[in-house]
């Protein structure tokens, strides 16, 4: 997937006017703005290409990041806003409209947010009050799950890495409460000031559940002990990369083998999942330790835990004192000041709950069909460029180049929006308490996602709404998906920005970036029909291992922050993309006029506008917490590093920009990668 430093906010005023291939300027040029010349762009390009502009934006303080996403989605943010506003106060509202209008007054209804507390989960209590085996455990996780609580593990239906043809039941490790095992157990100074804020707000939601002081630090060492214990049976980041190691199938026999004081049946039973005969568990050995713990650890303390997650999962949707210890401890990994206004985390929460409703609305009155051609055209030179590229490779043999290309022939891309929308009626939203909007749209995508089961592979289905900024490669469809927002400037009307700038942003760092993803070292696995299958030459298999193995040991040299280092092996994916988007999205800019003709725009040369271009594209400053967070729990590398890593490896950079034996940026020829 294209971003990692999510989620956004905020309008630039930034414009351009004029901005053809004619050289004519009636504005300042919006890259040439950005650029600090102060800085060499051979000694640091990411410094150069948005210097001016880091140095005049400073991240608000209700933000953990700030960048081209953020201006983007505040523009996003603000035409969603008057979706529902003017839903709310229509008289004769229906269907999506009704939906969007109460759901709209029902998060911005602050008065009975404070009088309803933590009122509205009190059936979730209740549930909880009433465990008194195993039996009863489990089946009140069931319920959690049918509600998006996730709890003990994760589970999911999706398509069968194996035969992209069938839906199956997933299951994975998960139940914890910080992001990732690692929380759990890394020594380094700012993990252990989130371990002491997690703590702080365990005590405090036991607090607030009714316990005296010395109770509520009793229960959280009960919950943080058992988490724990889940957590060293947990995989680490890198090792969640490996699709086989990952991918184990068994009956449900052989299941009931692994974890044997587990009624899976009845489980199954509970969370609706019929026509289940086998599952495909990612992490055998957590789901060993589950087993154990759900028999050894005290019915107490796995009733403690469950009140705890309910609360914490429930947060962001009730009172201000619960989403303000929820908040406090998100610090920690955000950095942020403030809680971000409420009418945006509003829309962050229909986003989530009906997010095709909103988009079915948005893409009639924002989207322009002149746009949505030329991304099409885009995916289609990009798709010619990596071709050629893959016809000249020197490393692959004949026959693995064949099938790459009829791989690559066989992408589906899907630009814009759906043709076909996800029907919410059946989805009931009122007036009432925010959180159950929340709980009755998590049930609806649960009961969504487990109907799949038994039925044909829905092929035209997107997992992104149009006005996201954001894209994904899905190797089992083996498609990319590219939505209206993704290809969206601040400020900017499609039709003002040159081809240099556009294959930049667009042609290498989504589409290039998305495309590239079906051949990275996760994605070559997958066949043209979307299937888990060795398709390469034993010997070109091993190349590229080689080659790759050279990306991962650059990536392993950043250390963006503290004491941390990129994990270039965790990251290895996203940067393989990286460079191969900006590869391809070069070769295909090097077809059109704007390259050949040559003509400067802001004083820039169209091959420097596409690399800045490229760059404009990680235009982000991040806070120290979550720049920590994002190296320990993220598959992709930070911006700045998405920028200066992918450029030094691609010899038109060296020409663009003068880069020299001597320069910072200059890399040897032996160390340079080439896998694309």
């Amino acid at each position: 997937m294209k971003i990692s430093v999510l989620l956004f906010a905020a309008l630039t005023t930034a414009c351009v006017a004029c901005n053809n291939n004619s050289g004519t300027t009636n504005q300042p040029d919006f890259l040439a703005k950005n650029i600090d010349s102060t800085v060499n762009p051979a000694d640091d390009f990411f410094a150069y290409a948005e210097g001016a502009w880091l140095k005049n934006t400073p991240i608000p303080e209700e933000e953990s990041s700030w960048g081209i996403g953020n201006l983007v989605q505040e523009e996003i943010y603000n035409r969603l806003r008057k979706i529902n506003e003017d839903a709310t106060i229509k008289s004769s509202k229906t269907g999506v409209e009704q939906k969007i209008g109460d759901f709209w007054y029902s998060g911005m209804d602050t008065l009975s947010l404070e009088k309803q507390g933590l009122q509205p989960l009190q059936a979730n209590f209740a549930e909880i009050s009433r465990i008194q085996s195993t039996k009863d455990l489990l089946a009140v996780a069931a319920g959690f799950h049918n509600k998006g609580i996730d709890v003990l593990f994760n589970d999911y239906v999706s398509q069968d890495d194996k035969n992209s043809e069938v839906y199956a039941y997933q299951m994975s490790q998960g139940g914890l409460g910080m992001p990732n095992r690692d929380y759990y157990f890394n020594t380094d100074a700012r993990t252990e000031g989130v371990r002491k804020a997690y703590k702080i707000y365990l005590v405090q939601t036991f607090m607030q559940l009714g316990n005296d002081s010395l109770t509520a630090v009793k229960n959280t060492k009960g919950v943080y002990d058992l988490e724990t214990r889940l957590a060293k049976s947990s995989r680490k980041l890198a090792d969640l990369r490996d699709p086989y190691k990952n991918y184990n199938k068994m009956d449900v026999k052989a299941l009931n083998t692994l974890s044997s004081n587990i009624d899976w049946v009845t489980y199954f039973k509970n969370i609706n999942a019929n026509k289940i005969d086998s599952v495909i568990v990612g992490q055998p050995e957590f789901y060993a330790t589950l087993n154990h713990e759900v028999q050894s650890t005290s019915i107490e303390d796995w009733k403690n835990y469950l009140r705890f997650h309910v609360v914490q999962s429930s947060a962001p949707y009730l009172d201000k004192k619960t989403y303000s210890n929820y908040f406090t401890y998100r610090k920690s990994l955000s950095g942020a000041a403030v809680p971000r206004p409420r009418w945006k985390r509003v829309l962050d929460a229909e986003e989530r709950a009906m997010g095709e409703a909103l988009g079915q609305i948005f893409v009639k009155e924002y989207f322009n069909e002149d746009a949505k051609e030329r991304y099409t055209e885009l995916v289609e030179n990009i798709r010619d460029a990596y071709k050629e590229k893959i016809r000249k490779l020197a490393w692959m043999s004949d026959s693995t180049k064949e099938k790459a290309i009829n791989k690559l022939d066989k992408i589906t891309k899907k630009v814009g929006y759906p043709d076909k929308w996800k029907d919410f009626s059946a989805l009931t939203i009122d007036r009432g308490p925010f959180v159950l909007n929340m709980e009755r749209a998590n049930v609806w995508w649960h009961n969504y996602m487990m109907n799949k089961l038994g039925k044909p592979v829905d092929r035209d289905e997107w997992n992104m709404t149009p006005q996201t900024w954001n894209a994904y490669y899905n190797p089992s469809n083996n498609e990319i998906v590219l939505p209206a927002g993704i290809f969206a400037v601040p400020g900017v009307k499609d039709a003002d920005l040159d081809d240099a700038f556009v294959y930049g942003y667009a042609g290498a760092s989504t589409i290039g970036h998305e495309i590239t993803h079906g051949f990275d070292d996760q994605g070559r696995q997958y066949d043209d029909k979307g299937n888990l299958h060795d398709w390469w030459a034993p010997s070109d298999a091993t190349q590229f291992k080689e080659r790759a193995q050279k990306i991962i040991l650059q990536y392993n040299q950043f250390n963006p922050v503290d004491t941390l280092h990129i994990n270039g092996d965790a990251t290895q994916g996203e940067n393989i993309a990286d460079l191969g988007g900006v590869l391809l999205g070069l070769d295909a800019f090097k077809k059109t006029d704007t390259f050949k003709n040559g003509k400067t725009i802001g004083g820039l040369t169209p091959l420097q506008r596409y690399f800045l271009g490229y760059a404009y594209s990680w235009m982000f400053q991040i806070r120290k917490e979550r720049l920590a967070n994002q190296v320990m729990t993220d598959v992709h590398s930070p911006a700045k590093e998405r920028v200066n890593g992918p450029v030094v490896n691609v010899p038109e950079f060296y020409e663009a920009f003068n880069v020299k034996p001597g320069s910072k940026m200059y890399r040897p020829d032996s160390l340079r990668v080439n896998i694309w």
